[in-house]
């Protein structure tokens, strides 16, 4: 089949990310004798400068990783947690019956840096003086605007003129957004990043002391001040329409660090699925396969009506189990063994009928009742900025994601989501160069729910990294920006290569469909049952017969959906691909 550009071969190393400048700096980490941590570790921070529309310092990342050392897979939990006074009734006497989709109040703990240097120390070899130069030397000397900052700088330019001037006077050079393709520099980011480095050499003569240090300089140093002292005493109109301060204080941020765990994993068809825990979205992956696993999707025929429906339909029972259950589990129990058990999928396979179906139909997990939030299947119209843009046709504004893939010539490989602290999503701090991030928009104001409000949990995220095994080695690592979606995507690229044959780069450049059936995670929080959409290049007949079978499907762009990147080790290979759409993307190996 026709593909955009081809997957790469090689024996050497591969690196595949959404932006080009990150995936040229994470190969040049491996030329240089750097691991795959390494290099994942340099393509992140380099991914905070380029795609500051994407993800930024306050954002979050969680990663998955296989270490050919450990011969295990590990999942790191870079996502921070909400403020110890992040309650719910501070939000309702506030008059608020949602979390903003912008400003302060949506901030939790920027967990991207202590996320990064987890990795870093566990596993990797470099120096944080090595792995953030790349980074450093963009925001100081500049990158190439792309098309989506240059657009989304448009779209709120007039909000940040009026309310957000600390956001205007880095983001508006000449009072103005940037052209695309003009250079952006970030001097005050460059600035936080070398009086980093300068503090942890400073503090300790070895890497594992500067490292050390370097977390301490930013969860309880002059970084953590910053934020602290800009949370309490300024205040910015967010999304609401008024204005108001944060809840972040220093002891939030001190009290925080990056963990790592052992991750969920399903087996399906000679492979072994990973992702992270229930405190993100990962798990409906698994449950995904756990339902198809009960059909023949060989026989139905890749991308047939068949198929797409067949994946649509077990993705919005999924869907409607994660609303229901998934939250932080370090406070509520998500019965995770049973969503994933044989007995369960059966029982909910069985709904999967010939005809679409219009309503939310979470599980009863061991007899228990789910708990769903109020209002939380209102049908609303479907507008633009699913997965993207980064601000919607009606005006709202959102943020999306960004992803890389590493595998090295040692067999290491690394799956990382980094996203939040998005330009738009908060108003800049100038000592800092950068903004918080809004990850706490995805709690709900309600009590008793898994996903409820809680003072030091962490918000059900959409961040979704991917990993899987073949035969018990490391095989593939693969994933995309999206929100809602990149759980749906993740899948059907998974898919392809499976059922389809597929090869990555064919499988990124299918035809890619999703449904946006269920509540969706950001504010403000609506649901359009029934609707799926699906790229016009699918087969017309195809979309017919979805839509006699009662699917409200929409057509949009040809190379619309989807964002993904992947590498492989495949026998005496490694792989890689990257997506075409939006122009950003590519994949760097040899």
């Amino acid at each position: 089949m026709f593909t955009t550009r081809p997957e790469l071969a090689g024996d050497f190393g591969m690196v595949a990310s959404t932006h080009w400048l990150a995936s040229a700096a994470g190969m040049s980490v491996l030329e240089r004798g750097g691991n795959a941590f390494d290099a994942a570790v340099t393509a992140g921070f380099v991914l905070q400068v380029v795609e500051p529309h994407l993800n930024g310092p306050g954002g979050e990342v969680p990663i998955l990783l296989w270490s050919e050392d450990e011969e295990k897979v590990s999942a790191v939990c870079g996502q921070g947690t909400a403020p110890a006074a992040a309650t719910i009734d501070r939000f309702t006497g506030l008059g608020l019956d949602e979390v903003p989709g912008t400003g302060l109040l949506a901030a939790t703990v920027p967990g991207a840096f202590g996320g990064w240097l987890h990795l870093l120390e566990r596993w990797g070899t470099w120096t944080l003086a090595d792995v953030l130069e790349p980074a450093i030397s963009y925001a100081e000397h500049g990158f190439p605007a792309v098309d989506g900052i240059s657009a989304t700088i448009g779209a709120v330019a007039q909000m940040f003129t009026d309310d957000w001037p600390t956001s205007a006077a880095v983001w508006l050079p000449a009072g103005r957004p940037p052209r695309p393709g003009s250079r952006l520099v970030n001097p005050g980011l460059a600035a936080t990043y070398r009086r980093v480095v300068a503090e942890a050499r400073a503090a300790s003569g070895t890497r594992e002391g500067q490292l050390a240090a370097a977390r301490d300089t930013w969860y309880r140093g002059f970084v953590a001040a910053a934020i602290a002292e800009f949370c309490a005493a300024t205040a910015w109109r967010d999304s609401s329409g008024r204005a108001h301060g944060g809840l972040l204080t220093g002891d939030d941020l001190a009290s925080w660090e990056a963990t790592a765990e052992d991750p969920l994993g399903y087996d399906y068809h000679g492979h072994t699925v990973y992702k992270t825990g229930p405190w993100g979205q990962g798990p409906v992956f698994l449950q995904q396969l756990a339902l198809l696993s009960g059909f023949d999707l060989d026989t139905a025929g890749h991308l047939s009506a068949d198929y797409v429906h067949t994946v649509v339909e077990c993705a919005k029972l999924a869907f409607a189990d994660r609303e229901a259950w998934y939250g932080d589990p370090d406070f509520t129990d998500v019965p995770m063994e049973t969503l994933l058990g044989d007995t369960y999928n059966r029982s909910r396979r069985s709904l999967v009928g010939e005809t679409a179906s219009h309503d939310l139909r979470p599980g009863r997990p061991d007899g228990r009742d789910p708990l769903l939030p109020a209002g939380g299947e209102a049908t609303v119209p479907v507008t633009g900025g699913v997965g993207e843009p980064t601000v919607r046709a009606d005006g709202r504004v959102r943020g999306d994601t960004c992803h890389l893939d590493v595998v090295d010539r040692y067999g290491n490989m690394v799956s990382a989501t980094p996203s939040g602290g998005w330009l738009q999503s908060s108003p800049l701090i100038p000592d800092l160069g950068f903004c918080l991030g809004t990850r706490a928009q995805m709690f709900w104001l309600e009590s008793g729910l898994p996903s409820s409000l809680r003072p030091g949990a962490r918000p059900r995220t959409t961040l979704s990294p991917s990993l899987a095994l073949r035969d018990g080695r490391p095989w593939l690592a693969f994933g995309t920006p999206g929100g809602d979606q990149q759980d749906q995507w993740s899948l059907n690229f998974f898919l392809s290569v499976v059922h389809g044959g597929l090869n990555l780069q064919e499988a990124i450049d299918a035809p890619m469909f999703h449904s946006v059936h269920f509540p969706s995670s950001f504010y403000p929080r609506q649901a359009q049952p029934g609707v799926m959409l699906i790229e016009d290049r699918a087969d017309p007949a195809v979309v017919a017969e979805l839509r006699r079978r009662g699917h409200t499907v929409r057509t949009p762009g040809p190379w619309s959906l989807g964002r993904l990147s992947a590498v492989a080790r495949d026998g005496d290979f490694l792989r890689a691909a990257a997506n075409p759409r939006g122009a950003q993307g590519y994949a760097a190996g040899r």
